[in-house]
């Protein structure tokens, strides 16, 4: 059946190129929509992670961005049972130089060990520290005005997070004067078997200006995370829908060129089960193929993405190994069901009016 097939796809090259062509346009593209939301989201999962198990950001807020925590909150959470350390971020973003928009992390001085230094020194007062691929894009490697405030560059440092490495760091005081709050969130890192929900419930009373969750509780419910998977989806799935129905159109002008051939198996006796699972079978072939060839076109693409100058590190994809079992499922449906209303077509016409070469 398989050697059948194989044949059936060499005496029709040109079909066979233009579906597979097809395929591939469609499956690439679905890696890298849910690949690069996937990576986005990870970026940001990581540095919400890093500092502890519990965050605490403004309540009633849509985004981090938006969130203003007072930085006091600090001293009274660090007095409270079973707690490690809190830090404190501000996120905010700037243009810097010719760059139209570059992120800006205000930390205390706690959370500058996240920053793995490469060149130099952690910022004091009036000083920045920059990431590794914002560093090597500057022309003024000595200053950076951020808002209309110029800082000394105190160090370069290496981040294996997009974000982080295409950033600028400064000490949250003078990030809180720039952006007008006190902190996005608070990091809470709790000592080893502590009732996490025991130490949110304390924290919460602390202040009914706060939300307080846990680490994993917030990614898995943040509004942005949603947003963008669900983006994701929607154009995945019109991805898909183009690709279906190109295999359609094409996979019918093959059919109806291949009207003969049908006929005479029709005429022979053959089943019509089996010539619908003969085009199927050429069908699959041709799905396995594209995906392969898709699975490394995207993994290409997304280096050269990561590794792109005018990206910063910004946008940066993941294939996870479910994604990839996914795509791939995705991919067999789509050459499949591309084929199921061509081959019904073919495989029902009577096989007289197929061998007299009539149109299906």
């Amino acid at each position: 059946m398989i050697s059948s097939a194989l044949k059936a796809l060499k005496a029709n090259k040109l079909k066979t190129t233009l579906i597979y062509l097809s395929l591939i346009f469609s499956i690439v593209s679905i890696f890298l929509i849910s690949s690069i939301s996937n990576g986005v989201i990870a970026m940001y999962s990581s540095i919400l992670k890093n500092d502890g198990n519990i965050i605490v950001t403004q309540a009633k807020i849509s985004d981090t961005f938006f969130s203003n925590v007072d930085i006091n909150l600090i001293e009274k959470i660090n007095k409270l049972n079973n707690i490690k350390e809190t830090s404190a971020i501000i996120f905010g973003a700037s243009p810097v130089e010719n760059l139209p928009i570059v992120a800006i992390y205000g930390v205390t001085q706690n959370r500058f060990k996240n920053y793995k230094l490469i060149k130099n020194s952690y910022p004091n007062e009036n000083e920045a520290l920059v990431g590794k691929s914002i560093y090597s894009s500057l022309i003024n490697k000595e200053n950076i005005q951020i808002a209309n405030k110029t800082f000394k560059i105190s160090g370069v440092f290496e981040s294996s997070i997009g974000f982080e490495n295409g950033g600028v760091v400064l000490n949250i005081k003078e990030a809180g004067e720039i952006f007008n709050k006190s902190a996005s969130m608070l990091m809470i890192n709790t000592k080893i078997d502590s009732n996490i929900d025991e130490i949110i419930k304390e924290i919460k009373k602390l202040s009914v200006n706060i939300d307080v969750k846990s680490s994993q509780n917030f990614v898995d419910n943040y509004n942005q995370f949603k947003i963008i998977k669900t983006s994701s989806n929607i154009i995945s799935v019109i991805a898909f829908c183009m690709g279906l129905l190109g295999i359609v159109s094409i996979m019918s002008i093959t059919v109806n060129q291949r009207k003969s051939e049908f006929g005479i198996k029709r005429a022979i006796g053959i089943p019509i089960s089996k010539i619908i699972f003969t085009i199927m079978t050429e069908s699959f072939i041709i799905g396995c193929f594209s995906f392969i060839s898709a699975f490394f076109i995207s993994h290409i693409t997304l280096y050269f993405i990561k590794n792109s100058s005018h990206l910063q590190g910004y946008v940066n994809g993941e294939i996870s190994s479910q994604l990839a079992l996914t795509i791939f499922v995705t991919s067999i449906l789509m050459a499949i069901i591309g084929s199921i209303a061509p081959a019904l077509n073919a495989a029902k016409t009577d096989p007289i009016i197929l061998i007299q070469g009539n149109k299906i």
